[in-house]
């Protein structure tokens, strides 16, 4: 096994053991989604007219994509509080590569995330959420949604990085929450304002939560969108890629330049 996979691996058990020392905050990340799913299904489920389908089939992707979004959110967090208590610098000590502190902590998220996810699709079936999609299109749509979440995670680990306290990395991070308001995560962006609904369609959120309701057969693709909607699964790659790409190697070099 190379010495990064080995040292990832090593950080990965790490961040894992400090969730289940502290069940609390992965209970209160679970359930939130959870709670929200209640509310909008209930509240604004009976508000919101949507011809030709239900509007919880509707919403269930998209506060998925959501609740995969708030990997930015975690990530940051995560990442400021190991890097302004001291953490990051005692581990760059360590003869460790430099790839394997963020990794490590970007797939324990991806695993807590995955554990977080059947709650919500439970819940969403007793609602009366229902698939129609294959058993490959079912699973494509799940390894989507964390391959998001995980695209998201490196997002937040370089912002958490940049931040200069674990308060800013907090109103930073909270911040994050109007993302998917400007997506169709729980809305449609057919109705929305012309400068609008093209912002809202380039939210790679928007993206992902079509291709997840395509995928799921739960809501067909819009016409007339922008591109990233319109072919939602190459989209939602391309953003996915892009994210990666650009992020992981510099969260990478900024965890080997912190403290120097």
């Amino acid at each position: 096994m190379s010495t990064w996979a080995y040292d990832g691996r090593a950080m990965l058990g790490r961040r894992l053991r400090q969730v289940r020392n502290n069940p609390g905050l992965a209970v209160l990340g679970q359930t939130m989604p959870i709670m929200m799913l209640l509310f909008f299904g209930y509240v604004f489920g009976s508000a919101v007219a949507m011809p030709h389908q239900e509007y919880r089939n509707f919403l269930v992707s998209g506060l998925l994509t959501a609740t995969a979004a708030g990997g930015v959110m975690t990530g940051m967090f995560q990442a400021a509080q190991d890097s302004h208590r001291g953490v990051t610098d005692r581990l760059r000590t360590l003869p460790i590569s430099r790839a394997a502190v963020p990794l490590g902590q970007a797939v324990a998220d991806l695993v807590v995330t995955a554990a977080g996810t059947v709650p919500l699709l439970l819940v969403g079936l007793a609602m009366g959420w229902r698939v129609t999609g294959s058993a490959p299109e079912v699973a494509g749509a799940v390894c989507l949604l964390l391959l998001f979440r995980f695209a998201c995670t490196w997002v937040g680990i370089l912002l958490g990085l940049l931040s200069r306290s674990e308060e800013a990395a907090g109103q930073l991070g909270g911040a994050t929450f109007v993302l998917p308001l400007l997506s169709n995560a729980y809305i449609p962006t057919d109705r929305l304002p012309g400068r609008l609904r093209v912002l809202a369609e380039w939210n790679p959120i928007s993206a992902v939560a079509t291709a997840l309701r395509d995928l799921f057969g739960t809501s067909p693709v819009p016409h007339g969108a922008a591109w990233p909607v319109a072919h939602p699964v190459a989209g939602s790659l391309a953003w996915c890629a892009a994210l990666l790409l650009v992020f992981c190697p510099l969260a990478v070099r900024r965890h080997a330049r912190e403290g120097r």
